[in-house]
């Protein structure tokens, strides 16, 4: 029997129309009802997944900025948090400065960049989460960072993994959570970290965890997990290492996964 299931939001809980629809809500509130752990596992700010942790009347603990937070949702108390180290946030400010490029920075769960321009304000509508612009925005490397994002072309943004992997790859964890989204993050900030914690501290063995995910930066959320869930829209790499394909986001596949395997064991 599965007790703990933690879901992407992205592509994964929410439609193309960035809704959870009535299906999935009810399905996840008979999960609850019968005594399944509910969280959220996103590369989102903590902020941004206690709007949609809301909706669903989730009172736990949610995975946020990949793995990197974990902060429960009743009393905004903080469990788990591991922030880009010093010397890989300086790296990538100078080299974000030096080319040109758009970064985003978190701290205590605000969301900052050097200017205003459409990258943030296209960001900050997906995420229904407001900015603050930083004039001085080079100094915020002094602090610790707990998610560093920078927005670019696919391509490109795959070129600038393949040098910032080389150069301080040992430091960080870098991923994308979007084809245009490239995150870094603590190496031991990815959602199965969390998951793995988060589980732990309910006394859950990895065995009887469900996970459930789209992209790039869900692979470390499936491997966790006894049961990884890749949605019909998730990317060729994550479906290749899931142990099932569910529907797409549009098709209420996180229903599906709640109803077979969670409310009608027949696995």
């Amino acid at each position: 029997m599965y007790k703990m299931l933690a879901i992407d939001i992205d592509d994964t809980l929410i439609n193309d129309a960035k809704e959870i629809t009535p299906g999935t809500k009810q399905a996840l509130a008979q999960a609850m009802a019968q005594g399944v752990t509910v969280t959220l596992a996103t590369g989102r700010m903590y902020a941004s997944a206690k709007q949609l942790a809301s909706q669903l009347e989730l009172n736990v603990p949610l995975i946020t900025y990949q793995g990197s937070l974990v902060k429960n949702s009743q009393d905004d108390r903080i469990l788990y948090e591991r922030s880009v180290p010093a010397e890989a946030a300086h790296f990538i400010f100078d080299y974000c400065e030096r080319n040109g490029l758009h970064l985003q920075t978190y701290l205590n769960d605000t969301l900052y960049v050097k200017e205003q321009n459409e990258k943030i304000e296209g960001y900050a509508a997906l995420s229904k989460i407001p900015y603050t612009i930083h004039p001085d925005f080079k100094s915020l490397a002094d602090q610790p960072s707990i998610k560093l994002l920078i927005i670019d072309e696919p391509a490109k943004l795959d070129e600038i993994a393949v040098e910032l992997r080389k150069e301080i790859g040992h430091l960080v964890h870098i991923t994308k959570s979007k084809p245009h989204f490239l995150e870094i993050i603590h190496p031991e900030g990815t959602k199965g970290d969390a998951l793995r914690y988060l589980a732990g501290q309910y006394g859950y063995d990895m065995s009887e965890v469900i996970s459930i995910g789209d992209s790039w930066n869900d692979h470390e959320l499936l491997e966790a997990a006894g049961f990884g869930v890749a949605m019909a829209n998730a990317v060729d790499s994550l479906k290749q290492i899931a142990d099932y394909v569910t529907l797409s986001n549009n098709e209420d596949g996180v229903k599906h996964v709640v109803e077979k395997f969670v409310l009608q064991p027949t696995r």
